[in-house]
């Protein structure tokens, strides 16, 4: 008998077929104040989150809480305009269910975007960082409890979480367009402060060159069921910095609109390059 999970992704899928028959193949999560992709988006269905059965809603401003279905430089593609957050008070398995649903409905390939906090010495606000690995020791992981095997298995090995083929192909991208990528490691944190100082220091201790409070738990589901995944990050703040100049939540909104028609045009390479 079908767990209640797998039973809800059941039902969640059957919905989304019924307004949507097309099988999309590539799966974009946009991030904080990064929305203008939907633009360049051939949209065929358009689905408010609070419309789809047994899916979480958005809370958080900057994430507009809708799937986009339709087509992108000539993929069938779905995307999240807005994610859910372990901070809004989802447990871990309600901010991976969008990506299981993803998976179930077809899609091979995640891109995923976020805002994130500069750690690494050098980075400025505005780059674009490339995630080539994360530490998710500071997040809850969201395959506890009892494994699904029909997604994945219960162990999934995580030695390369971001796809070293589809790093590559941005690389390439970037340098054809003359964008000066940057490339490091994304450490979660749950939020939804800001990170206090000595945090800032533990997290470039451990390895850490970026910090933010989203996409590692999307990413371990979407491991765990096979799927590739190329994630990048806007730098939105500095971590290392004055003592007395504060990040507010506006600062990180305004600084993810500057970098985002970079980071559109690199969406929409890399997913005629997938």
């Amino acid at each position: 008998m079908a767990s209640e999970l797998m039973q809800q992704l059941n039902e969640t899928c059957n919905f989304i077929r019924t307004v949507y028959p097309h099988k999309p193949t590539v799966g974009i999560v946009l991030g904080s104040g990064l929305g203008n992709l939907v633009n360049e988006i051939s949209i065929e269905k358009e689905i408010n989150y609070s419309d789809i059965p047994h899916f979480p809603v958005s809370t958080v401003e900057g994430h507009s809480g809708k799937l986009l279905l339709g087509e992108l430089s000539g993929k069938k593609v779905l995307v999240m305009a807005g994610r859910f957050h372990y901070y809004e008070g989802y447990t871990p398995q309600q901010v991976a269910y969008p990506v299981r649903v993803m998976w179930m409905l077809g899609v091979e390939t995640l891109l995923v975007s976020n805002a994130a906090g500069g750690v690494q010495q050098g980075f400025k606000v505005g780059d674009l960082m490339i995630i080539k690995d994360h530490i998710s020791l500071f997040t809850v992981n969201p395959l506890l409890g009892r494994n699904e095997t029909e997604i994945g298995a219960r162990f999934p090995d995580m030695s390369e979480p971001y796809s070293k083929v589809m790093i590559a192909k941005a690389k390439a991208i970037g340098e054809r367009l003359g964008y000066n990528l940057k490339e490091g490691v994304y450490t979660g944190v749950t939020g939804p402060t800001f990170e206090t100082h000595a945090e800032y220091r533990l997290i470039k201790a451990v390895g850490g060159d970026a910090v933010g409070m989203s996409s590692v738990q999307e990413v371990i589901a979407a491991v765990h069921a096979g799927m590739k995944v190329f994630a990048i990050s806007v730098i939105t703040d500095l971590g290392i910095r004055e003592e007395e100049n504060k990040i507010t939540h506006e600062e990180v909104l305004a600084a993810a609109k500057d970098a985002e028609p970079k980071l559109t045009q690199l969406f929409k390479e890399m997913v005629a390059a997938v």
